[in-house]
Order: C-alpha cells, then sequence, then structure tokens
C-alpha cells in the first residue's frame, strides 16, 4: 500500500498540497572567460549567462521541489542586477552532481560578491516503509511562500562574469535545506525547508564533457516543434512534481547539426511535436544549446502520458508495479506517477546515454523480470484512465534511466578495463529500504552494497583519489545482475556525509 501524508508549517500559510493516491497492497498487486576573483577593470559589455540548476544531496530524499521567484547579483561597487523576475520551477534532486538550464541571461560583466534568491513555493518527499503495516509510505512536506530569512544565497568566492557566455551554477545543498522528524509521518510534526545555494562559475569549454565545463546529460521533456529542415526544437522540460500543475518549468531552445546522434529514430525528419524526448546538450559558446544526443522513447504521441522516478515495487502475483514520479507530462499528468501500472505488453528498454554497457563484465539486462525497486525509470502509456485494477494503467515502454547513489567505498579492485568499487548504502537508500516488501517478483541478495564499474569514459571529478573509506556520489545505470545490484558509472563526485 502507498499512502502519502503532507505536513504544514506553523509559522507559514501552508500551501494546499493536491496528491493523486491509489493505495493498494502488494497482494493485490500481486564561459569562456568566467572564473573566480581577479581584477575587472577592463571588463565591459555584457556576457550571456546560463543559469543552472544542480544540487549536492545524499539519497534521503527523493523530492526536492522550489520555485525560483527571482536572482540578483552584487557587484565589488555595490551595484544590484536582477536577473529574473518571472518565476523557475525546478526540481533538484534528479539534478543531484548534474546540472539544467532554466535559463539564459544578459547581465553587465565585472566581479560579483554576493547573491540573492527568493524561493515562492517549496517542497520535499521523502519515502519509506511504514512499519506499521509493512507498505510504502511517501511524505511531503511543502510552503506555499517560503519566508526571504530562510533562504541563502552563498558565493564561496567572487565570481568574474566575462567573455562571450559562461554558466552559473545554483547548486541546492540538500541536507542543510530541509529538517524533518520521520519519512513516516503520522501527524503534524516539526519540519523546515530553508533553501541552501553555492553559486559558482561554470566555464565553457570547447569542447565541453561534463557538467563542471557545459555537458549536460539526460534533459528530458516534450517535444512542442520542430524547426523546418529539423535544426532545432522547443522542448517543455519535465522537471516538475506531478501534482505542481501551476508550476512553469524551462523551455529549452534546442539546436542540432550533423554530430547530433539519434536513439529509437533515424534523424530529426522523424522529430514531431507531442514526442518525449531525452537529450545530451553542450552550451556553445554563443549561450545555445547544442544537442550531441536525442531518444525517443516512445514515438507514438496519441494519447502520450510519461513519468519519471523511483520503482517502489514490482508484484509477484501480478505484472503490476508502483513508481514515485518526479515529473510527469501528458495526458494523465495528475494521476500517472501515484497510479499502480500494469506492464504484461509493456516494451522495456534501457537508456542511450552509455556507449559501453556491451564491454561491462557482467550482463546489463534490463526487463520486466530482473528490474529493481529502487531504481529510477521512465514509464510512458497511451491510456485514457487510470483503470481499477486488475488493469491498472497499461505501461506502453518501460525505459532504465541513469540515477546518482551516494555511499562509501568498502572494497577496491579491477576487472578488465573497469575499475569494481564495491560501495555500501545508507539504511535509508531506497534499494535496502525497499527490498523487504513481501510480494517482490526479484529478491536481492544484499541491497545494502552496489558494486560499481569504472572505465576510462567515466569522468572523474571527485577531489581526492578513490579510497577504501571515501564517501562519493556515484552516477549510472543500475542493474540487478542474478540478486546482485551493479552500476555503470558515468561519473564520480565528491559525497555527502549523513
Amino acid at each position: 500500500m502507498i499512502s502519502t501524508s503532507v505536513g504544514h508549517s506553523w509559522y507559514v500559510v501552508p500551501r494546499l498540497i493536491v496528491l493523486f493516491i491509489i493505495a493498494f497492497t502488494a497482494g493485490s498487486m500481486a564561459g569562456c572567460g568566467g572564473s573566480s576573483g581577479g581584477s575587472v577593470s577592463h571588463l565591459s559589455g555584457n556576457t550571456s549567462v546560463t543559469l543552472l540548476t544542480s544540487s549536492t544531496a545524499n539519497d534521503q530524499l527523493s523530492e526536492f521541489f522550489l520555485t525560483l521567484n527571482n536572482m540578483t547579483l552584487t557587484n565589488s561597487t555595490g551595484e544590484q542586477i536582477t536577473l529574473f523576475t518571472t518565476p523557475h520551477s525546478a526540481e533538484f534532486i534528479h539534478v543531484n552532481g548534474m546540472a539544467e538550464p532554466i535559463t539564459t541571461v544578459s547581465i553587465p560583466q565585472g566581479t560579483y560578491t554576493s547573491a540573492a534568491v527568493s524561493v515562492g513555493a517549496s517542497s520535499f518527499v521523502c519515502e519509506t516503509l511504514d512499519p506499521s503495516n509493512g507498505n510504502v509510505s511517501s511524505s511531503e512536506y511543502g510552503y506555499g511562500q517560503t519566508p526571504s530569512a530562510n533562504v541563502s544565497a552563498n558565493l564561496p568566492s567572487p565570481i568574474v562574469v566575462s567573455g562571450t557566455a559562461m554558466g552559473l551554477s545554483l547548486d541546492l545543498l540538500v541536507s542543510r535545506s530541509a529538517t524533518w522528524i520521520t519519512c513516516n509521518e503520522n501527524g503534524i510534526e516539526p519540519y523546515s525547508i530553508t533553501p541552501t545555494f553555492d553559486i559558482r562559475p561554470v566555464t565553457i569549454a570547447t569542447e565541453p564533457t561534463n557538467s563542471v565545463n557545459g555537458k549536460v546529460t539526460g534533459l528530458r521533456g516534450i517535444i512542442n516543434s520542430v524547426n523546418a529542415g529539423g535544426t532545432g526544437l522547443s522542448v517543455t522540460a519535465a522537471n516538475i512534481p506531478a501534482w505542481e500543475v501551476n508550476a512553469v518549468g524551462p523551455n529549452w531552445q534546442v539546436l542540432m547539426s550533423p554530430i547530433t546522434m539519434y536513439q529509437g529514430i533515424t534523424g530529426s525528419s522523424q522529430l514531431a511535436a507531442g514526442m518525449p524526448v531525452d537529450m545530451d546538450v553542450t552550451i556553445q559558446k554563443s549561450g545555445s544549446l547544442l544537442a550531441t544526443r536525442v531518444a525517443i522513447y516512445d514515438p507514438n504521441t496519441k494519447d502520450l502520458s510519461v513519468s519519471s522516478g523511483s520503482l517502489l515495487s514490482v508484484a509477484e502475483s501480478q505484472e503490476t508495479l508502483t513508481a514515485s514520479a518526479a515529473d510527469a507530462q501528458g495526458y494523465l499528468p495528475g494521476s500517472i506517477g501515484a497510479a499502480p501500472f500494469s506492464f504484461g505488453d509493456a516494451v522495456t528498454q534501457i537508456s542511450g546515454q552509455f556507449a559501453n554497457t556491451q564491454s561491462l563484465p557482467f550482463s546489463a539486462s534490463f526487463t520486466t523480470k530482473n528490474m529493481v525497486a529502487g531504481q529510477k525509470i521512465l514509464i510512458s502509456t497511451h491510456a485514457l484512465t487510470a483503470n481499477p485494477a486488475p488493469v491498472y494503467v497499461p505501461a506502453a515502454t518501460i525505459t532504465l534511466l541513469p540515477q546518482t547513489i551516494n555511499g562509501t567505498v568498502s572494497a577496491m579492485s579491477s576487472s578488465g578495463d573497469f575499475m569494481t568499487y564495491t560501495v555500501a548504502l545508507a539504511t535509508y537508500d531506497l534499494f535496502p529500504t525497499l527490498a523487504v516488501q513481501p510480494g517482490q517478483t526479484t529478491l536481492l541478495a544484499n541491497p545494502s552494497s552496489i558494486a560499481v564499474y569504472v572505465d576510462s569514459s567515466a569522468q572523474l571529478l571527485n577531489s581526492s583519489p578513490i579510497a577504501i573509506g571515501s564517501v562519493l556520489r556515484f552516477n549510472g545505470l543500475v542493474f540487478n545482475d542474478n540478486g546482485a545490484l551493479k552500476m555503470d558509472c558515468a561519473w564520480v563526485a565528491d559525497g555527502v556525509t549523513d
């Protein structure tokens, strides 16, 4: 059974949170130039600055939603520059250790020494098992308006804005941005939301390779329009939780070129409005976004709904699953993430973001027979309504997506071209939390441990060499290999201690 509870702060007017929930039991389921420090006496003109959302988080929360009302920077002479006043809504957990553009603005060149961010609506979600009945419990805590005194925007060092284009990362420090008593909330309990950002420059490389120098991976949304000749796309971002019906996320204008790789289709001529798209892009020196990879996981736009989030349970007695919805778009945006899905006729597939899955020293397989609670998935459906048992909402496609985990290295070894790190997960991680549910189709031998495979294609962004005892974040595709969790890793970054 999935239950949901909502907390409200005593010192702000709580916002109305509408959740669409269908509860059921397992039995019934059966830059150029951007830098920090330095003189600006020679700087003049404006620079195109791409604002990027990011976060630094462990695995305690599944969603953290904020509406950014406005943002200002103050330069070394005390002049205040407003970057935007139109609200921008974003979900931050899915960009843990990553980046996602929200807008591009032109601002005067110079050295900026402080910043301020105003936050409107805010909420966070955590998931666990209810010890009283063993069912999944999802709790959301939110403010309708976040008090200005709760928001901190820190510049670890002065930021020099210069050159033609650069990026500016708004990194949400999640462990300092929320407090709560329990994820299984049984009444009005104290909590707080205190959005705390570190704001850092992003210098755009000529050939970006990671989020630190201008590469953005896994942008997902719905195509609004395709330029004549297939030279560009307009895409509405899929980064808004299903129940945030009035929130407005980014709209990306993305260019395509002969270097763009297409997956699920043969080329740009097959792209059409209404298709769900998964993209990798690079920020150009002009400030524009250029797609290097465009993937279409379900080209059928008729009555299409899509959502992505964590797989929460898989029933043994019926071909039925439940998944959270960190975002949802399409025909059934309000209920797709909360409803159970039947998957008897679903097509399973793996994100095409990784080119090395065939080289792994294990079988990188994702099917309805080996999918396991805790994996991140994208579901598409063409259902007209949320149906009752046993049909529920029939999934058309289920796609395994990359995800970020936080853990402690407990062992190291090598296997062919890969370094293998055994990583111990915290008890609150979804893999060990959800593995004890009864009636599941697959069982993990050790859900508190995952083997991470790192080859030369992985980006090593960690500040210290990897060693036993290192607390790190790893991003990649997580597979269930005969009861053992294994990750094909894309990048490694410093972790977050509990």
